[in-house]
């Protein structure tokens, strides 16, 4: 059970509810879930979280197999088990290889065929890991994407990172019962 109960629809402030159904217009699953049905306790913040996301995941510099092959990494490290639950089918819908998800998941270097999955998932593990970007993977990125991508996909590496502490802070639940879990670290995380 995660640590904020949804907000019932006849219980929600006026704001609260004009946050909700924008939310639920824009969700596939037309339903405010996750981390927003907890962001609707704040949605001066849930408002901007979801204009970011929207941003992020729209077609932007970088390739969608890119984005959510970075999210799927920082799901993993911090063991958000709803950004994993959302972002493998995704990647795997965007063509990311589905070994590659799966090596992921056991935390596990997949051994990649496209060079740019390969150079975005080493940026990734850098900056979760070592807390920055190292000179590098910065020149290869730069080098293979441009900076103004390099740019979006390290506000989108560093976004996720936020949203992933969100939600195992406050323990944000996936919706299927049969879903597949990721194994917590060894040291817990």
């Amino acid at each position: 059970m995660g640590r904020i109960d949804p907000i019932p629809l006849d219980r929600m402030t006026a704001e609260q509810r004009s946050l909700h159904d924008v939310i639920a217009a824009q969700r596939s699953v037309g339903k405010v879930r996750g981390p927003f049905a907890v962001l609707l306790q704040a949605p001066d913040v849930g408002g901007r979280v979801s204009d970011m996301v929207n941003h992020l995941l729209s077609d932007t510099r970088v390739p969608h197999n890119l984005k959510e092959l970075a999210i799927i990494v920082v799901a993993r490290q911090y063991t958000a088990q709803y950004e994993w639950f959302i972002h493998a089918r995704r990647a795997r819908e965007v063509g990311v290889d589905a070994a590659a998800i799966e090596a992921i998941r056991h935390r596990r270097r997949p051994d990649f065929g496209d060079p740019d999955e390969a150079l975005v998932y080493d940026m990734t593990m850098e900056m979760v890991e070592r807390r920055r970007l190292g000179e590098i993977h910065y020149a290869r990125a730069v080098a293979a994407l441009g900076e103004p991508a390099v740019v979006e996909l390290v506000a989108l590496i560093g976004f996720y990172v936020m949203v992933a502490l969100f939600l195992v802070s406050f323990e944000v639940e996936v919706p299927d019962p049969d879903a597949v879990l990721l194994e917590p670290a060894e040291d817990g995380a």
